[in-house]
């Protein structure tokens, strides 16, 4: 069996960052760019009770949530599950023809294995593409979330690309 042609399978990017580093007003204001419309939006929650999703905007876009918590080890045939089954709903024309994935991961994940069953995973190879992580970090709070919790850490470590949020006030001098 050939490996799929690179150019014909969807794009995921990874949104990661550690908790209220901004990741989903990040989203918010992705989401609202016309060049973003066809795109399906995976939010990993944890704990009982999932929030995030009811703070991102619905658009045309595709929500799936997963509940079950980080998106490491223990929920990786749940990543599975779900980009295999929103690839056939889209095949079966269920959903909306989108172009791309974001997954937005819980503030206290490590996404490395995430990273991991996006690359190596067959079922997810076969129809998707890891096209980058993006981790943001809050300005104001990053350097003593950095020092203090090993998951922000793991998440910047992993980045292709760090989004600054909640940057600092300039004061009148600009």
């Amino acid at each position: 069996m050939s490996a799929p042609d690179p150019s014909s399978l969807i794009p995921v990017t990874v949104l990661t960052g550690f908790l209220g580093s901004g990741k989903t007003t990040v989203l918010n204001q992705l989401l609202q760019r016309t060049e973003l419309a066809a795109t399906a939006v995976i939010i990993n929650e944890f704990g009982e009770v999932g929030l995030d999703h009811l703070l991102v905007e619905r658009a045309n876009e595709d929500f799936i949530v997963l509940n079950s918590g980080c998106l490491c080890c223990t929920v990786r045939s749940d990543l599975i599950t779900t980009l295999r089954d929103l690839f056939l709903r889209r095949v079966r024309g269920e959903t909306p023809q989108f172009q791309r994935v974001v997954m937005e991961t819980t503030g206290l994940a490590d996404p490395a294995p995430v990273l991991h069953t996006l690359m190596t995973d067959p079922l997810v190879a076969a129809h998707y593409r890891m096209d980058g992580v993006v981790t943001t970090v809050d300005a104001v709070n990053g350097m003593s979330t950095l020092d203090r919790h090993t998951e922000a850490v793991k998440q910047a470590a992993v980045a292709d690309r760090i989004l600054l949020t909640k940057r600092k006030d300039r004061g009148p001098d600009g």
